[in-house]
């Protein structure tokens, strides 16, 4: 499976319809689809695609025709998103109609094609499962734990600074985790705890 960071976005021309796609990871999908309302009042169609995980780890897939003709927009950008294994992200088409209808099957080519080309100039990158871990330490403790999220690359989501210590909440690989739980249990009896 692979995922994207960064949104990405490429234009495709198709018998005179301008066809603009916009590849998003899942959490900015839903700004950039408004975004993309708000800055193409009058663009046809705004098609979209998206596959993400649930609380099960199960993949969760929809799509948007968004008024062209039924499955022959939404369906063939998810089918290329599955076809990449491409999870966590969002694909959004923005068509501009040129006058010369396309009928079904380039509609199906013209929205395949455009999500085939955003893709190929997007930066993938492997995807792999992160989980939250909260903890606390002692302020003495802060620099070592400072330094153990720089070097070992992890990801801090926030740190609430208390009365008697720090609350803090990492993001992190079950690789990440295992690592990170034999670097920290050194520290229990100096007043590092899991929450």
């Amino acid at each position: 499976m692979q995922t994207i960071e960064e949104t990405f976005s490429a234009t495709v021309e198709e018998k005179k319809s301008t066809f603009l796609a916009y590849l998003c990871p899942m959490s900015s999908f839903d700004a950039l689809h408004q975004k993309l309302k708000n800055d193409h009042p009058k663009a046809a169609h705004i098609v979209w695609a998206k596959r993400y995980f649930n609380e099960y780890r199960q993949i969760v897939e929809n799509n948007s025709d968004d008024g062209e003709p039924k499955g022959t927009s939404g369906p063939p950008v998810l089918n290329v998103m599955r076809g990449v294994e491409l999870v966590e992200a969002g694909l959004l088409i923005v068509r501009y109609f040129g006058g010369i209808k396309l009928g079904t099957g380039g509609l199906v080519r013209a929205y395949g094609s455009s999500a085939k080309e955003v893709i190929a100039h997007a930066k993938l990158i492997p995807f792999v499962f992160k989980e939250r871990v909260l903890f606390s330490t002692i302020y003495s403790l802060v620099p070592r734990f400072e330094h153990y999220t720089l070097t070992q690359n992890v990801t801090v989501i926030k740190r609430e600074f208390q009365s008697d210590g720090v609350v803090w909440e990492i993001e992190v690989s079950a690789d990440e985790k295992e690592h990170f739980l034999l670097f920290s249990h050194h520290f229990e009896r100096d007043g590092f705890r899991l929450l």
